[in-house]
């Protein structure tokens, strides 16, 4: 490979863009701060507030400038090259660093564009390797020109290309294009039902709760909670439109979410990578080598069981988007599954004859739920009589929620691969191969070992932290027979 040691700079629009990152790390603060002093803020000289509001402003105006200066400097002492075969960056104003990243060593280059990013017509490129660990890539260019990265993309092609064909040693000058192969692409009618049966309400209202609880001081709590009480005693109705009513909003604001980041979703597959493009607002192009896939998981939510519909998502080693498990069809029909399953991971086996958690198990699933049942019942019975005894029909829900889950959990096992499935709320199929399981937990507790049954918990490596299936109270001999499937592969490991 030739070697060209011109050192590289990000475009100066960078700056903008790591300046506007760094500032956003303080919104949140930023914004409790403004909040919590609104009620004082004025720009009225003669008033005895005047300068705490000079001062909130000034400190905003400081977090900005220090956002941009130190923005500059990371631009200024930033420079990346290529040589010898190798990615090389080198940053650093007093602490001097250089990294040297072999192309051949790249897995994979992921692309994110922001808004910022489409004004300026520029692309972040994030560079993992094998040894990308703790959900950091390798490298991350902050902003590059399109032209600019997909020359990162050539050089690391050709490296591959040269290192697959041993014998040949002359250059490789041009390496043709790789074959793409389109593996999915959802319509517009698949994405407003994905929206619409998304269940992103309770990360919306958590993330409310949460807000709401840091403003405590400006709100005031204990009134609204005193009058809230009255009304309870006479319009029960009224706070439950009142209810009805949040979680209306919460259900659409997760649908525009949620439109807004599948937006033009695509699945295609190159060079022995699965490449998903999405989004609207932020475009990212994510790279996902099939060979570091641990498990495939099919999730179906009761919504999308009702009709038919599942999403499918992969355990990636190694993975630094942000998310451990990769969502690869958001949605698709059940019995169009197996096909594009069955091209992209031939060696699975997809159809599976499950074996279920026994009958007399069926209590274990709902019995520690009455912990927090029972005392909610008395509660609302005591504060909202005689409306809240109606909470006491949560007692046969909770038993056919649980009866509902045991009916789920099952396990398929074959010579060379596992399946788990379970469920919380949404049912949960889990695929994995014998090879890819890192440990394997049996747990039973007092009762359980009385009733003959455990829980199995396996790990895989995903993303910074692994992931874990479990399905519980399957009967004993079950668990043994999974324990020593996988105990028998290690052994062979070690021989």
């Amino acid at each position: 490979m030739m070697s060209n040691t011109q050192y590289k700079k990000l475009p100066f629009a960078a700056v903008g863009i790591d300046a506007l990152k760094t500032f956003k790390a303080f919104l949140l603060p930023l914004f409790l701060l403004v909040i919590a002093n609104f009620s004082k803020f004025t720009l009225d000289v003669t008033s005895s507030d005047f300068w705490s509001s000079l001062a909130m402003i000034g400190f905003w105006g400081v977090i900005l400038l220090f956002s941009v200066f130190f923005s500059i400097i990371r631009w200024w002492t930033f420079h990346y090259w290529f040589e010898n075969g190798e990615l090389r960056v080198k940053y650093g104003l007093f602490v001097k660093k250089k990294r040297y990243i072999p192309f051949e060593r790249i897995q994979t280059l992921n692309y994110h564009e922001s808004v910022l990013h489409r004004l300026f017509k520029l692309v972040k490129v994030e560079v993992e390797t094998a040894g990308s660990s703790d959900g950091e890539a390798e490298v991350v260019l902050t902003a590059l020109t399109r032209e600019a990265a997909n020359e990162i993309e050539k050089e690391m092609r050709k490296a591959k290309q040269q290192l697959t064909d041993v014998e040949q040693r002359e250059v490789v000058l041009e390496t043709p294009t790789p074959e793409v192969t389109a593996m999915y692409k959802m319509s517009t009618k698949d994405l407003l039902i994905l929206a619409s049966t998304s269940g992103g309400i309770g990360v919306l209202i958590s993330g409310i709760v949460a807000l709401l609880s840091q403003l405590s001081d400006i709100i005031p709590y204990e009134k609204i909670y005193g009058e809230l009480a009255t009304l309870a005693k006479y319009g029960v109705l009224m706070i439950l439109l009142a209810v009805v009513v949040i979680f209306a909003i919460g259900w659409l604001a997760s649908v525009i979410l949620t439109y807004i980041k599948y937006y033009s979703f695509k699945v295609v597959v190159q060079e022995e990578n699965l490449i998903i493009t999405r989004g609207l607002l932020e475009k990212k192009r994510v790279t996902i080598p099939l060979k570091r896939v641990q498990a495939i998981k099919i999730v179906e939510n009761p919504f999308r069981q009702l009709f038919g519909y599942s999403t499918v998502s992969v355990e990636s080693a190694g993975s630094t988007s942000g998310e451990d498990s990769m969502v690869i069809f958001p949605l698709i029909k059940k019995r169009e599954l197996e096909a594009p399953l069955q091209a992209l991971f031939p060696h699975y086996e997809w159809q599976q004859q499950f074996i279920a958690s026994p009958k007399r198990a069926q209590h274990f699933f709902y019995r520690i739920d009455f912990l927090w049942v029972l005392p909610l019942i008395g509660a609302l019975s005591y504060f909202l009589w005689p409306w809240g005894a109606l909470s006491i029909a949560l007692i046969p829900l909770v038993i056919l929620f649980g009866i509902w889950q045991h009916r789920t959990t099952a396990y398929a096992i074959t010579n060379k691969q596992l399946v788990l499935r379970y469920r919380i709320v949404s049912r949960v199929t889990f695929y994995v191969e014998k090879h890819r399981i890192q440990s394997m937990t049996q747990r039973a507790t007092y009762f359980k070992k009385r009733k003959e049954v455990q829980d199995v918990t396996i790990h895989v490596m995903s993303g910074a932290t692994g992931a874990t299936a479990t399905v519980k109270a399957l009967e004993e001999a079950d668990a043994q027979r999974i324990a020593t499937w996988y105990h028998h592969a290690k052994a062979l490991d070690r021989l």
